[in-house]
């Protein structure tokens, strides 16, 4: 993957969406506890989608312009149990709502799972 020019996506339930439009940025707890947004491709958003929020039907996907970012992002490992050798963008700052080019909703199939999306 070409990771400079791999598509971004950020989930986060619709509720937080609202609120970082009040504020103008995205500062999820992943910020304060880790220094960092976690963000994901469209190909790979479903694996923490399924670890974290499996069932949950209030989830927005946030797609994000790189141009507009004005923080660092650094594509690092996620968990073991994610394929091996894979790795995930982490912004490295809040994440502007000037950058989010589109939101759509991201709902779980009828088993309560999430499946990849196409770029």
């Amino acid at each position: 993957m070409n990771t400079a020019r791999a598509a971004l996506v950020h989930m986060c339930s619709a509720d937080d969406w609202k609120s970082a439009l009040a504020e103008g940025e995205l500062r999820p707890a992943s910020l304060q506890e880790s220094g960092f947004v976690h963000l994901s491709t469209p190909e790979q958003v479903h694996l923490p989608a399924n670890r974290l929020y499996a069932g949950r039907t209030d989830l927005v996907l946030l797609r994000i312009e790189h141009e507009r970012l004005s923080s660092p992002i650094r594509w690092e490992a996620g968990i073991p149990a994610d394929p091996d050798g894979m790795v995930f963008p982490h912004l490295y700052g809040p994440l502007p709502t000037t950058s989010v080019i589109s939101v759509t909703p991201y709902r779980p199939g009828a088993d309560g799972r999430f499946a990849p999306l196409e770029d």
